[in-house]
């Protein structure tokens, strides 16, 4: 089977980070093979699995340029505009309703 070290949650090196932990750091894996795993322990479902990668070869996180930032603001402004009203919510949509709350839910909406 896998030949990866597997780690109790808190117990990683320090040597060893999560995606998040790099990217918190300026920090990416930069197509290195995992090099650990984390197992956080859960009641119901199994333990929660979490990929660890060597820091001193992680890369740093390249540079927002203006085309991924415009790139980026069309793409959240896509997920705030509502199907229906097609009016920017303010807020990110949820996938359960398809459009702003409002218009999920007219008859709850009240005059203020």
């Amino acid at each position: 089977m896998g030949a990866l070290p597997v780690y109790r949650w808190r117990l990683a090196p320090d040597a060893l980070a999560t995606r998040r932990q790099l990217r918190a750091q300026g920090l990416r894996p930069g197509g290195q093979p995992v090099a650990a795993q984390l197992e956080r322990p859960r009641r119901r479902r199994g333990p929660l699995v979490a990929y660890l990668y060597r820091v001193d070869l992680a890369l740093p996180v390249r540079p927002m340029t203006p085309g991924r930032a415009a790139a980026l603001d069309r793409a959240m402004a896509a997920r705030r505009t509502c199907s229906q009203c097609g009016r920017d919510a303010g807020y990110c949509i949820p996938r359960s309703l398809g459009m702003c709350v409002p218009c999920a839910y007219p008859d709850q909406q009240t005059a203020a």
